[in-house]
């Protein structure tokens, strides 16, 4: 009888979710309920968790408790440490939940509400948790190796070494990118520096409070955290209010951006355990509290979609960003469907903490199924908000128009009725000078999240608190992947430097580890700095290839996940890693060829730049904005190069990739797996960390 009753309800889960979809998907004509979005992410992602990923774990991947994990085999207290699951779903998951999930869906929201939502739905189910989940196993198996060194020792030596340039050049561009976010986030709010700032020594005591104080009491420290994490949030607030107190915590951007080098820095090179893990775990409960938060909030309201469900411009007319629905829905929709980043944790900080390979599955299925759910909850904040108040805020001015009267006269005539008033009105609600030309997707969300929060406690009054926090949480997503992508990259160069002097790439070794962090740090930190001293070149201007890098170092993850299945021995299931790669590499390289040689200037790198070098030739640029256009000239031909050499190293991959394949079916060779050497756990099946465990 429980057996049967246990699958009556997972089959009304299934009919549930079903119906769901069916609502988002058919509906046409009528406002639809946010509801339907909730109920389809939610039984989706519990019918590929309890289905899938538990086929995947048993049939594909066999994983084994009773074999010995690298935190086991090379407890070190600093890299290596055993971490009870729970504390490192929540490092993994802060980890990999960056601007991606919050910026993406709300920039793509411009196509309307149902493309970016059935990508961000069926993306994660089949191809980004596929991802993490194997990339996440392969490198438990291979003692926490990086994705550039499973490349070079299961694909091929020469595609290996490319393959670990591209990431790291990826990986660079990454973190510069998100870097100059958190400043421009952080420059003008003192509560949200403020409230980052104090995570910091909460952090450290939580870490000392688990290490040495009460070892194992992870519920006990997790509410004396989170309760100070709460009183600092609050506490910003007083802060920002008292005038002394805000000048401090008013900080410009340069000093904030060697701010953020110091403690990327700090956080690479100091023990996991003491900063990055409770760190991260701490801004996991701040992260899913605000998105499950939101979710109720949304159950509780009830708003409606009043984004129709495909705009006018998926021709690729957009004012967000130009480019057709395809490919750019699936670039500008990075994390929260698949994204390369989170092969780089799965294979970098994570696999170095797991206890049990069964935990692979929480970890990495799971975690990825709960980013996919903030991009949900994104896409709803965005297009829950009148459509002529979202275009007002992310179109830029060029295309709209630099005023409130002019802004309103284009947008109306878009078909989205909008009154100059408006603007001013909701500004002023929420404590802005102006939301208008507000590009980027940041101020849009947070303006989406407010409404739905004071709809449920508040109103009006506290739309403005709402607002803030909404930035400020926003910022805290971003920081987590900053400090955990530092201490990947910083595992890279020690990888790659160890082949040229053996001591340098033992991960244990302090002076290595602290040119390494110092390596990486001003690698990323140099294009932060230009991209902070000059708003017009440096990282902005490769701000178009965070998409394409993402998307290309996924491809990277998937065709490295396909070839170990192959060596494994699971022709049969190969189709699970190599239909996604397949995608993304024809989304991938149509974009890439697009963004380097499309006629239309918004689209193209080199079209743009032929335009203003044409311009300065004809004398038509004022000598007062010469240099930055020859600045812009430049960082153009730039990004044009930048893409067109990651392209061409991923194909150079997948040409060394299909060799290996061929080489594998024809049965010429017998394949090699790397993998470590087989050493059954020497701990009881109870264990759950030994430097953190359950109460």
């Amino acid at each position: 009888m429980n057996k049967l009753l246990k699958s009556a309800i997972w089959v009304a889960i299934s009919l549930l979710g079903a119906w769901a979809l069916a609502k988002i998907a058919l509906q046409r004509g009528e406002s639809l309920s946010a509801i339907w979005f909730v109920l389809a992410a939610v039984c989706v992602y519990l019918v590929a968790y309890r289905v899938y990923s538990a086929f995947i774990a048993a049939k594909i991947l066999a994983l084994d408790d009773m074999r010995a994990t690298p935190a086991e085999r090379h407890d070190d207290g600093r890299d290596f440490v055993p971490t009870n699951k729970w504390v490192l779903f929540g490092h993994h998951f802060a980890a990999i939940a960056g601007p991606g999930p919050l910026v993406g869906p709300t920039l793509a929201a411009q196509f309307g509400y149902l493309p970016g939502t059935l990508w961000l739905i069926a993306g994660a189910v089949l191809a980004g948790c596929i991802q993490d989940f194997i990339i996440l196993f392969c490198s438990i198996r291979r003692d926490g190796k990086s994705l550039g060194e499973m490349a070079r020792e299961e694909v091929s030596r020469r595609g290996g070494i490319l393959a670990q340039i591209a990431v790291l050049a990826i990986m660079v561009i990454l973190l510069g990118v998100v870097a100059l976010v958190i400043v421009n986030a952080l420059k003008a709010s003192p509560w949200a520096t403020f409230t980052l700032a104090m995570t910091i020594p909460i952090a450290l005591l939580l870490g000392l409070y688990l290490r040495f104080l009460r070892p194992g009491r992870v519920l006990e420290a997790s509410l004396i955290g989170v309760a100070l994490v709460l009183l600092a949030v609050v506490a910003g607030q007083w802060v920002a209010d008292a005038p002394s107190w805000a000048r401090i915590f008013t900080v410009g951007g340069i000093p904030l951006a060697f701010a953020l080098m110091v403690y990327a820095f700090a956080a690479s090179a100091l023990p996991v355990w003491l900063l990055l893990a409770p760190r991260d775990y701490l801004s996991a409960f701040i992260k899913a509290g605000a998105i499950f938060s939101l979710a109720a909030g949304i159950l509780l309201v009830r708003p409606h979609v009043l984004m129709p469900p495909l705009t006018r411009f998926i021709d690729g007319s957009g004012p967000v960003f130009a480019g057709k629905i395809f490919p750019f829905c699936f670039i500008t929709i990075a994390c929260g469907a698949i994204s390369g980043f989170h092969s780089l944790i799965s294979s970098g900080t994570t696999p170095k903490m797991i206890l049990r390979e069964s935990q692979a599955r929480f970890v990495g299925y799971g975690a990825m199924l709960l980013e996919s759910f903030v991009g949900v909850m994104a896409m709803i904040a965005a297009c829950a908000m009148p459509p002529s108040v979202y275009f007002a805020i992310n179109s830029p001015a060029s295309i709209v128009g630099g005023t409130a009267e002019a802004a309103a006269t284009t947008i109306s005539g878009w078909g989205f009725p909008l009154a100059a008033h408006t603007m001013t009105d909701l500004a002023h609600k929420v404590g802005e000078i102006t939301l208008l030309n507000r590009a980027g997707g940041a101020p849009s969300l947070a303006v989406g999240m407010a409404q739905i929060f004071s709809s449920t406690i508040g109103g009006d009054r506290l739309l403005s608190i709402w607002y803030h926090f909404a930035i400020m949480f926003e910022a805290l997503f971003i920081l987590t992947v900053l400090d955990a992508g530092t201490r990947v990259g910083r595992f890279m160069i020690q990888e790659l430097g160890g082949r040229v002097w053996k001591p340098f790439g033992r991960t244990g070794w302090m002076p290595g580890i602290l040119l390494s962090s110092a390596i990486i740090v001003g690698l990323w930190g140099y294009f932060l700095y230009q991209g902070v001293v000059d708003p017009l070149g440096g990282i902005n201007s490769l701000w178009p290839l965070f998409g394409i890098s993402n998307q290309l170092l996924a491809a990277v993850a998937l065709v490295v996940a396909t070839t170990i299945l192959l060596k494994m021995g699971r022709l049969r299931w190969v189709w699970v890693t190599l239909v996604p790669m397949a995608w993304l590499v024809i989304v991938t390289m149509t974009a890439s060829y697009q963004k380097v040689f499309a006629a239309d200037p918004r689209i193209g790198f080199i079209s743009y730049a032929n335009i203003l070098a044409a311009q300065i030739a004809a004398g038509k640029i004022p000598a007062a904005k010469l240099v930055d256009t020859q600045r812009l000239i430049f960082n153009q031909r730039l990004d044009a190069g930048v893409t067109i050499v990651l392209a061409l190293m991923v194909l150079v991959l997948i040409v060394e990739a299909l060799i290996q394949w061929y080489v594998i079916l024809s049965r010429q060779t017998a394949p090699v797996l790397h993998e470590s050497p087989y050493v059954a756990t020497q701990w009881s099946p109870g264990f759950s960390g030994a430097a953190q465990g359950d109460d």
